[in-house]
């Protein structure tokens, strides 16, 4: 691709063929893909961590000692997959699976380096500095295991092309956060799976999952730190609505894109209500080290309202592939049902029992 090019708007229900297809896909932005972040800047590089300057110290060390430095290269345990006989729909799938999670390490790695390009704050830059080289290696990764299916993204184009949403500094900090998280959950939940099931391992990247998954918790683990910095992020009544939206947008979101990869899931032996709900009591969890309330998973609600969103979901993008007016019309009943479903979920009586404490740091356990 080359700096010309246009992108497919209806890129995200083409199943790639090739590395501009590809690319068009990662490009593209909807609800539901990962998206490219910028923010003020100048706010996040006020940021003083003389608060928890120890629990900072500790975790900047054990970054800087760089513990994933090899991990992120092929060996003797990388079996190319068969691309040209897989099945098509579990190939599709797959793709889908390994370009979004591209796309979501690499939104990380550019967000990361613009920080540490436009900031001052020596502790903020060194941050995130160190966080946009894992998230670089990450997407690298991925990137050459696409390779291998002729359909690698152009990273270079990709940040040029794709659309950056701007969010506030504590939104970052709230989505980010759950972002890493969830990842490490899910990551990990996987590995954990097929070191069960080895028979089920359809794509050896999987086999480098656990060290991957603790740059994801390692990265959460500062987010933490940098919101623990003003009690104000976590404790104001009106943050606490917005750590509840974020909860629940993250959380539903993932249900919605796993369940449609369901030859994905099928292939891999894993059940996807199983998984969701594993992956989401584990990073709701997490989240209690710094968020003062937490979903209320166990609610009849829950459940119930997040099917109604996926249905809801699934009628918007049915809607969308039928074009023209008609399409256009059947969009507003399916969003208006979306609306009401997640209006439902967000009203679910949070708990709040759980005690934060100061020095609130985890290590992966999972």
């Amino acid at each position: 691709m080359n700096a010309h090019t246009e992108i497919d708007p209806n890129a995200h229900d083409i199943i790639p063929e090739n590395s501009d297809q590809a690319t068009s896909k990662a490009a593209t932005t909807t609800l539901l893909d990962p998206r490219f972040y910028t923010t003020d800047f100048d706010e996040m590089d006020r940021i003083d961590v003389t608060p928890v300057r120890a629990q900072w110290d500790e975790m900047i060390t054990k970054m800087a000692a760089d513990p994933n430095k090899g991990h992120f290269k092929k060996n003797e345990n990388w079996d190319t997959p068969d691309w040209e006989n897989m099945d098509p729909a579990l190939k599709a799938e797959l793709i889908d699976f390994l370009v979004s999670s591209l796309t979501a390490e690499f939104s990380g790695c550019v967000l990361y380096k613009e920080m540490k390009r436009r900031g001052n704050n020596p502790d903020i830059c060194q941050l995130f500095q160190l966080m946009a080289r894992d998230e670089a290696r990450h997407a690298g990764f991925i990137n050459d295991a696409l390779r291998e299916a002729d359909v690698a993204v152009n990273l270079g184009f990709l940040t040029k092309a794709k659309k950056y949403t701007y969010f506030r500094p504590k939104f970052i900090y709230y989505a980010t956060y759950l972002s890493e998280k969830i990842g490490y959950a899910r990551y990990i939940t996987i590995y954990r799976h097929l070191e069960a099931n080895p028979d089920k391992m359809i794509h050896p990247i999987f086999k480098w999952f656990e060290n991957w998954c603790n740059d994801e918790f390692s990265h959460g683990e500062a987010f933490a730190l940098l919101m623990k910095t003003d009690p104000k992020l976590t404790n104001s009544f009106v943050n606490k609505l917005w750590i509840r939206f974020f909860l629940v947008a993250v959380f539903s979101v993932m249900c919605i894109r796993d369940h449609q990869r369901p030859e994905f899931h099928k292939a891999l032996g894993i059940d996807i209500d199983w998984y969701d709900r594993e992956v989401l009591k584990k990073t709701s969890d997490i989240s209690k080290q710094v968020f003062p309330i937490a979903i209320d998973l166990e609610n009849p609600r829950w459940e119930k309202n997040l099917l109604k969103l996926r249905h809801a979901s699934a009628a918007m993008d049915a809607a969308k592939r039928k074009g023209g007016l008609m399409g256009n019309l059947a969009k507003v009943p399916a969003g208006l049902r979306a609306a009401k479903a997640f209006a439902s979920l967000y009203l679910i009586p949070v708990k709040s029992d759980h005690v934060i404490e100061a020095d609130s740091r985890m290590v992966p356990s999972y």
